[in-house]
């Protein structure tokens, strides 16, 4: 099945899956989907290395499912560095994936696994909303 094009009005937006495998995007576009997963966090050095700009608040992005299709359009509503082991549990309980413990766990294997982990590295913690949710996928 071919993914469903994107609505011109948001032709212009990033596009990106949640998630580094087809499984794990499937999922978290779910937790997004269902309300779960308001929040997103990534390593600043990322940022840097793939010259991209930081997320600020007002800025959208279609997110997509493990196959590639448009699922949901998302806003930022707010974006702060903080220190891996700052990162708090109502933080962790927005990203949707369990508490802190399970987003510690979960968080410091990921980074491990990018290259770099360290207590103190620079998260940035970003916020987000769903502006619209878009049709073509199985939910």
């Amino acid at each position: 099945m071919k993914p469903a094009p994107v609505p011109e009005a948001y032709e212009h937006l990033p596009q990106w899956a949640f998630g580094e495998s087809k499984d794990l995007a499937d999922a978290l576009c779910g937790l997004v989907l269902s309300g779960k997963k308001t929040a997103i966090v990534t390593a600043l050095y990322t940022y840097e290395l793939d010259d991209q700009p930081m997320p600020e608040p007002g800025n959208r992005s279609v997110i997509l499912d493990g196959s590639g299709r448009a699922r949901c359009v998302i806003e930022c509503t707010e974006a702060e560095a903080v220190p891996f082991d700052e990162v708090d549990a109502a933080f962790a309980a927005a990203e949707g994936e369990g508490d802190l413990k399970h987003w510690q766990k979960t968080h410091k294997k990921l980074f491990e696994s990018q290259g770099y982990f360290s207590p103190d590295m620079l998260l940035i913690c970003e916020r987000f909303r769903v502006i619209e949710k878009l049709t073509g996928g199985a939910q």
